[in-house]
């Protein structure tokens, strides 16, 4: 004997789901996520590591700016004595835990990083060309131009974002010039192989990045498409399930209720076999729709105007169909929709509202599509629904989930009409 499934037990199923709700949630999507929204969250989590990483670097660049503070020759060197140098040094303190503070939000921590960066990177080019004896393109810092060019490119992988820490060279020259120091043949030789290591390390870097992301894009795109056909493969296996299986016993049912019915002679009887032949009948007529659908080899207005036409046969209404503008291919679930609403719609018709006549109308418009089912039976009240009836809010609920909206207007004696809009959706 099977025994229950304890809470203890493994549930694969429940774990994958809890799994994926806690990375949705930590990235801030919902279920519906598109690959495009997927990318960018990567992206986003990309940057923010990356800017958390420049964090700790500068962490460690203002404990080596403490050190040449609190060494008398080292900050001799570059010129700061009094207490300007520490307020500069506790304001670059104060915009770093600033930027850490918002690296997460998707825009601002973007630009009070980018801003940020910038002014370490001007604090040091006044580090490179403040000393006057070993500054300039002769100081010790000077490699640490090759390190902002590194950040930026890591960070912001843009060329026009890029340019500051290029042209940080360009600057240190002049200012050499300007303070009278005189750019020797070595020197110039310094200043060229920087700006080939400069220009090496942003072509590599924002190769790199440019490879890596589409790479990330391609995967996420694939994994899409995979997801997509998985679930083409299982509607078309269910199908041929469904086919074969409650397929066979439908059409069974009707050779018998046909076998019988000739074997029938009672009037009342051979009605009754009639209504059951004719149930199923229209059973199989609406399995076969559904595994159309599955297949997504169903035409949806031809569909819709041959069910109107099966509905008017069997029950004896004028029901009148009309289709305007340029047909199109819809989503399954739009498709299914659609044409649920309209049985909703005919099946009201005929069972509650005694109407004689029945109009019909879609549209297909760049908007998106409109069906259109009006009545002239005996009408209702919208805002009271009897107790147990779900029509109605079934339909509200199905427009909801596609985004789309419905209408009902009725009242008592004025008949009724439901007017149901999607959005412009492609298949």
């Amino acid at each position: 004997m099977d025994s229950d499934p304890r809470p203890g037990d493994d549930h694969p199923a429940h774990d994958l789901k809890a799994r994926v709700r806690a990375v949705l949630e930590r990235r801030n999507l919902t279920d519906n996520v598109s690959a495009e929204q997927a990318a960018a969250s990567w992206e986003q989590d990309r940057f923010v590591a990356r800017a958390r990483a420049l964090f700790y670097a500068r962490m460690m660049f203002l404990t080596l700016g403490l050190l040449i503070l609190a060494v008398p020759a080292w900050s001799g060197y570059f010129g700061f004595n009094g207490p300007i140098s520490f307020l500069g040094y506790f304001a670059m303190l104060i915009y770093s835990v600033a930027n850490l503070l918002v690296i997460d939000h998707p825009k601002a921590g973007r630009w009070v990083t980018y801003l940020s960066l910038c002014m370490d990177l001007l604090i040091t080019v006044v580090l490179i060309a403040r000393p006057q004896v070993g500054g300039g393109l002769q100081s010790p810092l000077l490699a640490t131009q090759l390190l902002f060019t590194t950040l930026f490119a890591i960070l912001f992988p843009k060329p026009l974002a890029i340019l500051p820490p290029l042209l940080a060279l360009p600057i240190t020259t002049r200012l050499d010039l300007l303070l009278n120091r005189s750019v020797t043949a070595v020197e110039l030789l310094t200043l060229l192989w920087y700006l080939g290591l400069n220009f090496i390390i942003v072509y590599v870097l924002v190769y790199l990045n440019e490879r890596e992301a589409t790479a990330h894009r391609e995967v996420v795109s694939l994994q899409g498409d995979l997801k997509e056909l998985a679930v083409v493969e299982e509607r078309n296996r269910l199908a041929r399930e469904i086919h074969d299986g409650l397929g066979a016993s439908l059409s069974s049912m009707i050779i018998q209720a046909e076998y019988i019915l000739n074997l029938a002679r009672e009037d009342g009887l051979r009605t009754e076999i009639r209504e059951m032949k004719a149930t199923a009948e229209e059973s199989i007529e609406e399995l076969r729709r559904n595994l159309r659908m599955m297949r997504d080899d169903f035409e949806l207005a031809q569909g819709l105007e041959d069910y109107v036409k099966t509905f008017r046969d069997r029950t004896g209404q004028a029901i009148r169909f009309e289709r305007t503008g340029l047909t199109r291919k819809l989503p399954p679930d739009a498709q299914l929709a659609l044409f649920r609403i309209l049985q909703e719609c005919l099946s009201n018709a005929a069972k509650h509202a005694e109407a004689k006549e029945v109009q019909v109308r879609l549209d297909f418009s760049a908007e998106g599509v409109h069906l259109v089912v009006r009545d002239n039976g005996k009408g209702f009240d919208p805002g009271r629904t009897p107790r147990g009836h779900y029509g109605l809010l079934n339909m509200r609920e199905r427009a909801m989930k596609l985004g789309g909206s419905i209408v009902v207007d009725s009242a008592p004696g004025a008949g009724a009409q439901v007017a149901f809009s999607l959005p412009c959706l492609s298949a």
